[in-house]
Parts: structure tokens; C-alpha cells; sequence
């Protein structure tokens, strides 16, 4: 029994391929993607944290109220305090129905200071093409807050301008991807590499036979498939599926100069080179003494200005990069003379500008 249970640990210890990722984590095929929605809507039931009397507003106002056959007299201006204009956001999800509900964010247009205990008007939402594809309305639930004071003092918590309606718009027109139709089903990786498509392409032709799949550029993988969406999902999930080991990353080293974080992936190597880094510190102390004649003389007190000058540098030895060391040779060298974040991205620069360090230096 022992051997068997060891003999099965080790079959699941290698049955993928080291370092393989799915092909799922590494893109998505094409036209399987979200979809921007915007509207523009009305709120009301503030608690006097609206708008000021802003002509949009009121225009808006009007509108919403000519829905319900009311017509206010054209020199009329209603009171705004408790309505407030408001832009909506939502992310349209790949392949949603008619009837499914999304998620909603609304934002303040104009200088309403709260929309807390507000209600969103029933309010399209447009994509893209200019169409309809959700309504929205809901109760808002708001994050942030904030309080007036009598003398002009303020207190804000995060954001009160602006609030979510979870499932607060209704789907109204379903977007068509075009999978179940489309000649080819188009795989993109998220990040273009060549390899990476290859070895895609490779283990997709592995599993469901020679030439189906095809590496079209770094990017891109034309897979063949029949007509019909249930073969098509099928045979989507079954790739998503597959396991596929992608090419090691470009060498790269970034440096972000205003928080002095630096990140250097296992690629990078360095040609060999001396490098040596000191410090020269100058400090200068500027003191007054007082100088008190003696007794019974006829001299006078005075301030007498007392300087030292004191020029100290570091003593540092020069350490060698030996010939292709790997990261880790490379943090230990650094850290050995004690180089702090700006020292490392000196040392890091000099090394590029001396043709030593193999990768791509990306300051941010």
C-alpha cells in the first residue's frame, strides 16, 4: 500500500509540465469582453446636500418631471438643494441576457456635497453605438460623509459625492460576441511573446490534432472550430484548461524614483565589472564664544565666531561581478557595502551606461 500511495504522488508530482500556467491566466479570446455603459440621471430626496441652482440641473429637473405629463411654467425654478444631476458608470459582462441585473456607480456632476439618502431616477444606460442596454434606479448606498460647521469649518470622510446601487440597472439588450459564427476563435495573450504563442499553439494541436491551432504574431492564436455555440464552448473550455509553460519574462529592472523601490526580475545578468561606491560627507559647525576680559582692564565683551570644518568619506572596496551572475549574486553583492535604495540605483545605472547589466532599465 505504501508503494502505491508513493507511486501516486509522484505521478501527480509530474503529470504537468514545470512552471505551467493554464492558458486562461495568460488571455482571453477575443470578443469575450466587458462593456462600458454610461448615463446621465437625475437624484432626489437629499438632504438639502444637492446642487445650487445650476441651469443643467434645472433643465434636468423639468425633464424628469414632463415624464409624468407635469409641465412647470417657464419661469419656474425649483429648489435644488434636494436633487442633484449625476453621471452613471457600469461594466457590461460578456454574454449577459436581457432581465440580468449589473452593479452601478453614480457620480456627482455638479457641487452637490452628499448624495447620501439620495434615489436615482429611472435613467438609460448607453453603450458605445448610442443604443440602450440597461436602465437603472435604486437607493444609493454612500461610503463617504461630510458635516458643515456654523463658522465655515468642514469635516469629510472619503467620498460623499459619490455611491454604488448593487444590481441597481436591468438589462435591457444582450451584445452579440459573435463566437458561435465567427470563421476562426481567436485566443490573445495578454502579454505578446512569440514563444509563449508558439508553445500555446503547440499544446492546443497537442490535444485536439495537427494544424488546428496556429500562432498568427506574438499576440494571437487562430484555433479552428466548427459552427454551433455548445461545440464551440465546449471545445473553449477544454483549451482554457490545458496547461502550457510560458516563456521567462524579458530581463528588466524597474526603478520607481520617487518612492525608491526597486524590482529586478530573474532574468536580468550581469556582465563582469568593478564597481566601487563611496559617500563624501562635509559638515561644517558653526558655534559663538564669548570672550570676557580679565579684571580691572580696560577691554570689552564680545561674541567671537568658533568654526570646524570636517570633511569625512566612506571607505568603501570595490567588489567584481563575476562573469552572467544571477539576481541573487547581484543582491548580495549590493547589499555587502551596505548601498541603500539610491546608492543601488546609481550602481544600476552606471552598470547600464558600461554596457554590464543585460536588461531594460525602466525608471517610473
Amino acid at each position: 500500500m505504501l508503494r502505491f500511495l508513493l507511486a501516486a504522488l509522484f505521478g501527480i508530482l509530474i503529470a504537468g509540465p514545470a512552471n505551467a500556467d493554464r492558458i486562461k491566466d495568460l488571455g482571453a479570446f477575443q470578443g469575450i469582453r466587458t462593456n462600458q455603459l454610461t448615463g446621465y440621471g437625475v437624484v432626489v430626496g437629499l438632504p438639502g446636500t444637492g446642487d445650487d441652482n445650476l441651469e443643467y440641473t434645472v433643465q434636468s429637473m423639468k425633464g424628469v418631471a414632463s415624464r409624468f405629463g407635469l409641465q412647470l411654467p417657464p419661469g419656474a425654478n425649483p429648489g435644488l438643494k434636494n436633487s442633484a444631476v449625476v453621471m452613471i458608470t457600469a461594466e457590461l459582462p460578456a454574454f449577459a441576457k436581457p432581465g440580468q441585473k449589473l452593479d452601478i456607480t453614480v457620480s456627482a456632476l455638479g457641487k452637490a456635497k452628499s448624495l447620501r439618502g439620495g434615489t436615482l431616477i429611472l435613467s438609460p444606460m448607453y453603450g458605445a453605438d448610442g443604443a440602450i442596454y440597461a436602465m437603472a434606479q435604486g437607493n444609493l448606498a454612500v461610503g463617504g460623509l461630510g458635516a458643515d460647521g456654523a463658522d465655515g469649518s468642514k469635516v469629510v470622510v472619503n467620498v460623499p459625492s459619490s455611491g454604488r446601487i448593487p444590481e441597481g440597472a436591468t438589462v435591457e439588450r444582450a451584445v452579440d460576441t459573435g463566437f458561435a459564427s465567427t470563421p476562426a476563435l481567436t485566443f490573445n495573450l495578454a502579454r505578446a511573446d512569440f514563444t509563449t504563442a508558439q508553445n500555446v499553439a503547440s499544446a492546443i494541436n497537442a490535444r485536439y490534432g495537427a494544424g488546428i491551432a496556429r500562432a498568427v504574431d506574438g499576440v494571437s492564436i487562430s484555433v479552428t472550430a466548427p459552427p454551433g455555440s455548445d461545440v464551440r464552448a465546449q471545445l473553449m473550455s477544454g483549451i482554457e484548461n490545458l496547461d502550457v509553460t510560458s516563456a521567462e519574462a524579458p530581463a528588466k529592472v524597474i526603478v520607481n524614483a520617487r518612492t525608491g523601490t526597486v524590482v529586478i526580475n530573474s532574468a536580468v545578468r550581469v556582465s563582469p565589472a568593478a564597481v566601487t561606491h563611496g559617500k563624501l560627507t562635509v559638515r561644517i559647525e558653526e558655534n559663538q564664544r564669548v570672550s570676557q576680559p580679565a579684571p580691572f582692564s580696560k577691554g570689552e565683551t564680545a561674541l567671537e565666531q568658533k568654526s570646524a570644518v570636517q570633511v569625512e568619506e566612506e571607505k568603501r572596496p570595490m567588489f567584481l561581478f563575476q562573469p552572467g551572475p544571477k539576481l541573487a549574486d547581484v543582491v548580495n553583492a549590493v547589499n555587502a557595502i551596505g548601498a541603500s535604495p539610491a546608492d543601488l540605483v546609481a550602481i544600476l545605472e552606471a552598470l547600464k551606461q558600461a554596457g554590464a547589466l543585460k536588461a531594460e532599465l525602466i525608471v517610473l
